[in-house]
């Protein structure tokens, strides 16, 4: 039998060292970790039998550590060490789940006592059910489409996330449901009848972004006519989801981080601190650890952030979903038209079921919208999906996305980087195009429906190519 395996979380080295000589004198096997950070990743690559942190540590305090664990390895027990012991701090550590508490200093034979009775509190999941089938039962979790084991994993984390107020960050390619996922774990937790407040950071500007989020006061600078309340304090008590938080200056993250530290805003202009209570969720399509590297994002920022991390697989990595959200949209927009589509070809099935979906379920959702637009008849055939070939000439028959073999790494290399250019390009083009069909090529309403500022949305038609019809 495996030995059980702890976490040793303290910022002393003599605790971490002490506590790991008692353990492992009694046949237990201990990792230590010297920061909360350090500990959330060794949680995320590793299942541990029982975690013992420092309460008071320098950057992540234990009660952080603990929501961490709560949401990471919901089953996992987790006791809690510190010198400064009063009622107050156990009873917080207790409200969050801790197993057991002990203060410093103690005993080896105490220390011992404590890990036995909180190994004894563990808990096993008695049965292995389909879990986005119970959810979706008992939470009305229908935004997500897929039975794969990779959105299982997806389900679950979401769930045990949104029973706390951990900071969350979602990454993910574009088009995989990142908000979508905020969105269930907003609509899921503690704070669903408060407001959920979501922020597209990469359509605002400097300026204008931190405006939006901490508010401003009237006359603060050209233009402030009157106060303006900030989405931080708009999502009191609920969620604020900001999107695409890599696109925020290093300036502006500065603010942010000393918010999530603080818990306090202080408005543009402002003198007066105002407190906030936000579950905070945000979402990336990039690599932040990249950045970090690169020196374009804060590395305290990120360990700020990446408490709860959730990966959306893209869609190209769970084929088996395929299926499903085809009859899924199929369904939807055969009932938003009014047309009666009953099956699709086994031909488009079958391409649909290995096509390398670069835009990801967003991407399929726009392929079946437009097929049921199309379709004549009571079944999709190739002519009604329209796909995009590589040259971005719309054909009737879908196109292989390359035209020959790479013969070196090199040619790979560019031509893979070609392919998602051109296939960034045609989602983009078809997101525009479809925004603006739909509101008869009104640019303004097109960019409100969108979520987009007009001057960006003028910006994308311009970079495309594409004109509103009577502009000239």
């Amino acid at each position: 039998m495996d030995k059980i395996v702890f976490l040793v979380v303290d910022d002393e080295a003599v605790i971490r060292d002490g506590i790991k000589r008692v353990l492992e004198g009694h046949d237990f096997e201990v990792e230590t970790c010297s920061s909360g950070h350090a500990a959330i990743e060794q949680l995320q690559k590793k299942d541990y039998g029982l975690v013992i942190t420092d309460l008071k540590m320098p950057g992540m305090d234990g009660i952080e550590v603990l929501k961490a664990v709560k949401a990471l390895q919901a089953d996992i027990p987790v006791m809690m060490i510190t010198g400064y012991a009063s009622i107050d701090t156990a009873v917080e550590a207790m409200k969050n789940g801790a197993a057991d508490y002990i203060s410093k200093p103690f005993s080896p034979d105490l220390l011992l006592e404590k890990v036995r009775n909180a190994l004894n509190k563990r808990s096993f999941p008695q049965d292995k059910i389909c879990l986005k089938k119970e959810i979706s039962r008992q939470h009305g979790f229908h935004s997500f489409i897929g039975e794969s084991k990779e959105m299982q994993k997806v389900y679950q984390r979401i769930m045990r996330v949104a029973a706390t107020s951990s900071t969350v960050l979602i990454t993910g390619e574009s088009g995989t449901g990142k908000e979508l996922a905020a969105r269930a774990i907003h609509e899921n937790g503690l704070r669903k009848e408060k407001p959920f407040v979501a922020v597209d950071c990469s359509s605002l500007a400097e300026t204008l972004l931190e405006s939006e989020l901490f508010g401003h006061v009237k006359g603060s600078f050209t233009g402030a006519l009157q106060a303006k309340t900030g989405l931080f304090k708009v999502a009191d008590g609920g969620t604020l989801f900001l999107d695409e938080v890599s696109n925020i200056s290093l300036s502006t993250q500065a603010k942010l981080l000393r918010v999530l530290q603080e818990r306090k805003i202080t408005p543009i202009g402002g003198t007066q601190p105002v407190p906030i209570d936000i579950h905070l969720v945000a979402a990336t399509n990039k690599n932040l650890r990249t950045m970090v590297n690169e020196g374009s994002f804060r590395e305290d920022l990120f360990f700020r952030l990446n408490i709860i991390p959730i990966d959306l697989p893209p869609l190209r990595e769970r084929r088996e979903d395929i299926p499903i959200l085809i009859r899924h949209f199929q369904k939807k927009y055969s009932a938003e038209i009014g047309k009666k589509i009953s099956q699709v070809a086994p031909d488009v099935m079958s391409f649909l079921g290995s096509y390398a979906y670069p835009g990801n379920v967003r991407e399929l959702e726009n392929m079946i919208e437009r097929a049921v637009v199309l379709a004549e008849a009571d079944i999709i055939t190739n002519d009604d999906l329209e796909l995009w070939d590589s040259r971005d000439t719309c054909s009737n028959k879908p196109k292989s996305m390359i035209d020959r073999i790479p013969l070196n790494t090199e040619e790979l290399k560019e031509m893979k980087r070609h392919i998602r250019e051109h296939a960034m390009e045609s989602l983009e083009s078809a997101f525009v195009n479809n925004a603006l069909e739909r509101n008869n090529w009104n640019v303004t309403r097109a960019a409100e429906q969108t979520g987009i500022l007009r001057p960006n949305f003028q910006s994308m038609m311009k970079k495309l190519g594409i004109s509103a019809r009577g502009e000239h």
